[in-house]
């Protein structure tokens, strides 16, 4: 058991990581832990866990078939295997979908609120039903333990009774779901690039994946085996390597001829950043397990048929990941911005998979998956002292190996949150958007990043209405009057530092000594930690007029500043709903006051009743006033 302890050491490891980026994930949203955004709103955890994961588990319906409809009864000691990695699988998909989504907690919507027209309804379906399928297919493994319990004892024989039928819905199910996956970009024909689009990418996944799941069916059990120091099943794998040789040559077929019909043919020689991820594809895909799984010398040599089978493997998964947006029109270098997952993505990943080896792991140990349990080393008596050796250790008694492993959990969990970015948690993962003034006279266009989805907003009426300059400029830099806002709230989406420390602090600066401000005495030890009174007396000692007269603050709480947009909607709408309820002639007269559609709609007329003229800066269009033409 030495070899399935170590691994198991670096399988918690992992988990351990993994599980801190997810209690991230869920309190602060994808953001924070991804390089997604509307640019690239299809990542790492679409292509591999969800299209990756449902592909690698399509072994189970694959060997069942052979097994129980084409009556290859040879396969009989690898079928429960294949049926276990399946379920695994598919709850793997489940959980990295929880991932995946905005608002996970809505995942059920998909059982109440029906859209039959979408590829992705048909695949949700499936996927819930087939994972029901696999639990009734693999309940008889855990319910013959327990054959003395009465009530279990007839589940279990009234499930052997069904197998037949659940085994024809979970290929129909499987069958489905495995080509509705590629049915879900054919409605993407401009965004995916042409090596990768095609009218039948339906068939061409459905394809590939029977060759994934035969070449995964061999991984795990030649993996297993080792890890176990179990016989290899080599007239099994060696037949299982045949079907696959013959499935890949039908898949190569069919690709290649897709492409050539369809005249994609000429993306095959022309160099590109596509064209390599196609022949790297292609390569692991293909030809590497192909050649490997032809020549009988290879399909001997365990070493080899693992080598080609593995690769086939990473090949078809990269196929998914390729698919699934790598080769994105916008996502390749020469086109648009270019998506690589972040380390938490690939983290959060990799804790999903070291999860089901786990529990595979378990099954095996504990549950008749084989013909023969493994060996229970557990039960040896120890001869080595615990500590002369990672060997030694490993070898222990149950209770020191978990102790190891928790040991190893808990310390990847706190390495893991070490290395989050407070500043990405602190600013939710936004990406910095700088904020452009306010354009216009009497009447601003309050557009900061200049997405054609900002205000116009009546500057001199409010002037009348508010009858304060210092409701809105609270605060002003030193020597100003009227602050704009951008001054101080200078990014779209992320909390700003409108005191600039680094800056005050600087030679180039205000060249202030750290004691300048932070006094030990005054603060006594307690880390300059201060009061929000001590700290407007700070910045009072120079800036006299920081705070004009008619502000509505009366002390500095802090020098963060809320993003622009969160500044604005609070500024805008705190003030829209006091006045709309204290003045009962206005809740008539503009009964929409507090609504967003009072000044975003007022903006997009704005547009319309001015002259607007288009022009591009910096690759982006920007709409410009007529007014400020010649600025």
């Amino acid at each position: 058991m030495e070899r399935v302890n170590k691994v198991k050491l670096i399988l918690w490891t992992i988990l351990g990581g993994s599980l801190a980026v997810a209690i991230t994930r869920f309190i602060f949203g994808l953001g924070v832990t991804t390089n997604l955004s509307d640019n690239s709103p299809w990542g790492f955890w679409i292509g591999f866990d969800v299209m990756g994961g449902v592909a690698l588990a399509s072994g189970g319906f694959v060997i069942a078939a052979f097994y129980y409809i084409f009556g290859k009864k040879a396969l009989y000691s690898i079928v429960r295997a294949a049926i276990l990695t399946a379920f695994l699988g598919y709850v793997s998909v489940v959980i990295g979908l929880l991932f995946d989504l905005g608002l996970p907690w809505n995942i059920w919507h998909m059982i109440i609120y029906w859209n039959p027209h979408s590829p992705l309804f048909e695949v949700g379906w499936c996927v819930m039903l087939y994972l029901s399928v696999l639990t009734l297919e693999f309940a008889p493994v855990v319910l013959e333990k327990y054959n003395r319990i009465k009530l279990l004892a007839s589940v279990h024989r009234f499930l052997d009774k069904i197998k037949i039928p659940l085994v024809i819905l979970g290929i129909m199910l499987s069958t489905l779901h495995q080509s509705s996956l590629g049915s879900l970009f054919l409605a993407m024909p401009y965004r995916l690039h042409p090596l990768w689009y095609s009218p039948i990418i339906p068939i061409i996944f459905f394809v590939s994946a029977i060759c994934l799941g035969l070449m995964m069916v061999m991984v795990g059990s030649l993996t297993s085996s080792y890890l176990y120091k179990k016989e290899y099943e080599k007239d099994i794998l060696i037949q299982i390597s045949k079907y696959s040789a013959w499935i890949l040559s039908f898949y190569a077929i069919l690709r290649f001829s897709d492409i050539i019909i369809r005249g994609a043919g000429v993306f095959l020689s022309t160099w590109s950043w596509g064209t390599f991820l196609f022949w790297l594809e292609t390569l692991l895909s293909i030809i590497i397990p192909l050649f490997t799984f032809s020549i009988p010398y290879s399909r001997n040599k365990i070493s080899i048929l693992y080598f080609g089978a593995l690769t086939g493997v990473i090949g078809i998964v990269f196929n998914r990941l390729n698919v699934g947006g790598l080769t994105h029109l916008n996502n390749l270098t020469e086109i648009g911005t270019f998506y690589f997952p972040s380390w938490m993505e690939l983290v959060i990943s990799a804790g999903v998979v070291s999860t089901s080896i786990l529990v595979f792991f378990y099954f095996i140990e504990n549950y008749k998956v084989w013909d023969k349990n493994p060996i229970d080393l557990y039960s040896i008596p120890r001869t080595k002292p615990l500590l002369t050796s990672l060997s030694a250790c490993l070898e222990a008694e149950p209770n020191v190996i978990r102790a190891k492993l928790s040991f190893a959990f808990v310390i990847a969990f706190g390495f893991a949150f070490a290395f989050i970015s407070e500043e990405s948690i602190y600013n939710e993962g936004c990406e910095k958007s700088p904020v452009v003034r306010a354009r216009g006279g009497d009447t601003l266009l309050i557009d900061g990043n200049r997405n054609n989805y900002g205000v116009s907003f009546a500057h001199k009426k409010h002037q009348s209405v508010v009858a304060s300059c210092g409701y809105c400029h609270h605060l002003n830099k030193p020597g100003d009057k009227a602050t704009g806002c951008y001054e101080c709230h200078n990014d779209m989406y992320r909390q700003s530092d409108a005191f600039q420390h680094s800056w005050h602090s600087s030679s180039q600066g205000a060249n202030l000594g750290c004691f300048k401000c932070h006094s030990w005495y005054e603060n006594k030890g307690k880390n300059f930690v201060f009061t929000s009174d001590k700290l407007t007396q700070l910045c009072l000692k120079c800036h006299k007029d920081i705070i004009p007269a008619d502000s509505r603050i009366e002390y500095l709480k802090t020098y963060k500043t809320l993003s622009y947009t969160d500044a604005m909607h609070n500024l805008c709408i705190k003030c829209h709903e006091r006045m709309f309820s204290q003045d009962a002639l206005l809740r008539k007269q503009n009964p929409n006051l507090t609504r967003c559609s009072n000044c975003h709609n007022e903006f997009e007329h704005s547009l319309k009743e001015k002259k607007i003229f288009v022009k591009k800066e910096k690759n982006q269009w920007v709409v410009i006033p007529s007014v400020l033409q010649n600025r």
